[in-house]
């Protein structure tokens, strides 16, 4: 088993809690006015050197308090060490309940956390480009949310099938058969 990377010398004290995970993976629970100062000493200290933000995404409990977790997955390839974040959040409508963005530590967490935004509203400070990245423009809410109503009452925008005439459909195929010979 791989050494542990000193997190008690990386973190200043009072800024994180260790919590239980079901997976082994180490979790860190820590406010969400600690985060940026945590992810860059983690980043940036000698024995932890976490390198590579794996993955942001998040978890709505509701009806529990705090409603809302923002996971991060970090990785240190230089101690080939993997270590979860979690931020809790009550109401991510709410001024005080946004994460401070980590795509200046991270560029990766840029699309990751438009992601989070996107699809549970949960708001980053500071993000450069916070805007729908997986439903369109015109959606509202945020469907990964437990209270998004299930039947959307927006009519669904598709496009007519392109309808060809028998004898177009035949001039296609044959010239495909040609181009496929030569």
């Amino acid at each position: 088993m791989l050494p542990r990377p000193p997190l008690d010398e990386a973190l200043p004290a009072g800024t994180f809690q260790e919590t239980e995970s079901r997976d082994d993976i180490p979790t860190l629970l820590v406010p969400a006015a600690s985060l940026r100062d945590v992810a860059a000493a983690l980043r940036d200290h000698p024995g932890c050197r976490f390198d590579v933000l794996l993955d942001v995404t998040a978890a709505d409990h509701y009806p529990r308090h705090p409603r809302f977790d923002v996971v991060y997955h970090l990785v240190s390839t230089a101690h080939h060490y993997v270590l979860r974040l979690r931020v809790q959040l009550d109401q991510a409508e709410a001024e005080s309940d946004v994460v401070p963005t980590l795509s200046t530590l991270w560029p990766s967490a840029n699309w990751q956390e438009r992601e989070v935004w996107d699809l549970f509203g949960i708001r980053f400070a500071g993000h450069p480009n916070l805007t729908r990245l997986l439903t369109p423009d015109d959606w509202e809410g945020h469907p990964l949310r437990k209270d998004y109503p299930v039947q959307v009452k927006v009519p669904v925008k598709t496009y007519e099938p392109l309808e060809l005439t028998e004898e177009e459909f035949r001039a296609n195929v044959e010239a495909d058969r040609r181009a496929r010979r030569s």
